[in-house]
């Protein structure tokens, strides 16, 4: 049967995520509308032998998209094409960590789906480690911000809001405190505004590790999901939240992250970059219930 997260212990599990976001004297920004998340999975997404199905996981992109864009599911081009105009210089900024990286696959439909929009393949480039030297990136109108989810040693967890480090020259001067301003990098004036859209991988996230380089194939899952969100602090809570959950399942106790993810709150309370709160984020859910854990 389907275990689902509660609010309260969520704010438990995760150490305390958002401690104070509702506490008095708290400022934070007051969106009209909630930020929309949209949990997508596919039992089919892996084939028998544990390949990555690359097929269905366009589907699922596509899918996701329309969702987000509140759009037909029948024209993703048309979701596309709103998200990017032919004119753009656009960047797709991956996570190449070798236990964990973003699939070849993804990479590759994300990149299939803004041509298809009508960018020209000279302004399209796939990168990580070497943004800062790339030249599209350089002159990028618009950025696609795809990662896996994971455990982390400095921030408690590798995901969207933590996938920018690579845009500064000296990223370790963002590693105090847990990483607790991780997001001021997307407030920088090469960043700012540009991200169209944020995609954190939930295929096999990593739920679990000790150590700066953990990584440990028992804590790794088929989760076979993808969330996707224009608000990347409303999708990285919504996957701080799925990964709380699976840690309580696993372990039959509440397990809180070490350090705590309170880059995360702090993202909202701190920075008014988005929506930690899940009060203030839509959460859409489709295709594969089983196993949700949300």
């Amino acid at each position: 049967m389907e275990r689902r997260t509660t609010r309260r212990a969520w704010l438990e599990g995760s150490g305390a995520l958002l401690a104070g976001l509702l506490a008095p004297g708290v400022a934070r920004a007051k969106p009209a509308e909630k930020s929309r998340v949209v949990l997508i999975r596919d039992k089919d997404v892996f084939d028998e032998k544990g390949k990555l199905r690359a097929e269905v996981l366009e589907r699922m992109l596509d899918r996701g998209v329309t969702s987000l864009l509140r759009l037909d599911g029948k024209q993703p081009a048309r979701a596309w094409k709103r998200l990017f105009k032919p004119s753009d210089v656009v960047g797709i900024k991956s996570n190449v960590w070798a236990h964990l990286p973003t699939p070849p696959a993804l990479e590759a439909a994300l990149r299939s789906r803004v041509l298809g929009a009508g960018v020209s393949a000279g302004n399209v480039s796939v990168d990580d480690r070497g943004v800062l030297r790339n030249k599209v990136f350089a002159r990028a109108s618009a950025l696609i911000n795809v990662r896996p989810m994971r455990t982390h040693h400095w921030a408690g967890v590798g995901s969207l809001i933590k996938n920018y480090i690579m845009f500064v020259p000296r990223p370790y001067q963002y590693h105090g405190d847990s990483c607790a301003d991780l997001a001021a990098i997307w407030k920088l004036p090469h960043l700012r505004g540009k991200t169209r859209l944020n995609v954190l991988v939930m295929l096999t996230p990593l739920f679990y590790g000790i150590g700066p380089h953990h990584y440990d194939a028992r804590y790794v899952w088929r989760y076979n999901g993808l969330l996707l969100g224009t608000d990347p602090v409303a999708v990285d809570a919504t996957g701080l939240r799925i990964i709380m959950a699976k840690r309580r399942a696993h372990f039959g106790e509440e397990r809180r992250m070490r350090p705590p993810a309170k880059h995360i709150r702090l993202a909202d309370t701190r920075h008014k970059l988005g929506n930690a709160d899940p009060r203030r984020i839509e959460l859409v859910r489709l295709g594969w219930a089983e196993g949700r854990l949300i």
